[in-house]
């Protein structure tokens, strides 16, 4: 079959095309024959060494895909070396879906969806009335976390966008509106994917309370040193997040994800599927995804 891997740590010059033979399922296991396999940022940390994987080289990445089961069911599955024409998932990480829910959209919801769900809920505990910011608010995460505050009860949402074609998509999705730093009022809420000089700015930016949110380090710049006079003089918070962490608790999966698919289903929440490409060019769907030319969910096509 084909996959994509890498055996060494680089950009996306490192991703290469190969044939390796189709997994053989465990006992808890099923083979997926894979319709589309979903491309997040964490790919691209995991490519270049900057994000820890658990496996040695040679890795294919992926970690999410579309497919179907050997009996024909079309399912949503978190997997392990998803950038593959097949994959071998636990069956407690399989969900089955219709065939009326296109593929980028749900794939936009196992891991893109559940971080936005548990960074306003889990890390920011955003309450009723407060005005939230989010960082790459057109982005996978930042377009659903757009929608979502405004779901949660927030009383103003304000986007932060690298372009005006990404500044306008926030607002198509619900956003009140785009704004620079410094903000004219303090933020309740900040949602940072970005890290460098954004976060600074973020973190100078925050109202009494206010809690920021650290999920990533789009930028790949160091971040600045947080004075603690700073936040004691705010009273306010940095909470880091990782996915994975907020995952361990008991029902942090299925009860969100089973939210998210009703609120899309009845319209409330619209993933934004971005570009999709053959599974044969990850490479340049890294290469566009780190030059931030992409919006919404980017899938591979094997």
């Amino acid at each position: 079959m084909l996959a994509i891997q890498f055996d060494c740590f680089g950009g996306p010059e490192v991703l290469t095309p190969v044939e390796l033979p189709p997994p053989v399922p465990g006992p808890e296991e099923v083979l997926i024959t894979v319709e589309a396999a979903g491309v997040n940022f964490a790919d691209t940390h995991q490519t270049d060494g900057s994000y820890p994987i658990a496996d040695s080289l040679p890795f294919v990445p992926g970690s999410e895909v579309v497919g179907r089961t050997p009996d024909g069911r079309r399912v949503l599955a978190r997997v392990t070396g998803g950038y593959a024409q097949q994959v071998a998932a636990r069956q407690s990480a399989v969900v089955e879906i219709t065939e009326e829910v296109p593929a980028a959209e749900a794939l936009a919801l196992p891991m893109q969806g559940l971080t936005a769900w548990h960074l306003l809920r889990t890390a920011a505990r955003l309450r009723e009335g407060e005005t939230v910011v989010v960082h790459a608010a057109a982005g996978g995460v930042g377009s659903l976390a757009v929608q979502l505050a405004r779901e949660f009860g927030a009383g103003l949402v304000l986007a932060q966008a690298s372009s005006p074609d990404k500044a306008e998509l926030a607002l198509r999705l619900g956003a009140d509106a785009v704004v620079a730093y410094p903000l004219e009022r303090g933020a309740d809420v900040v949602l940072d994917a970005g890290g460098g000089p954004l976060f600074a700015a973020a973190l100078g930016s925050l109202a009494p309370f206010g809690r920021l949110v650290t999920y990533g380090n789009a930028s790949r710049e160091d971040f600045p040193p947080v004075d603690p006079a700073l936040l004691h003089r705010l009273g306010a918070s940095v909470v880091g997040f990782r996915l994975r962490h907020a995952l361990t608790a008991p029902g942090a999966t299925s009860g969100p994800l089973k939210e998210l698919f009703t609120m899309v289903a009845e319209g409330r929440l619209r993933p934004v599927t971005g570009a999709s490409y053959p599974l044969a060019e990850a490479r340049r769907a890294h290469e566009d995804l780190l030059a931030r030319r992409t919006t919404g969910k980017v899938v591979l096509i094997p």
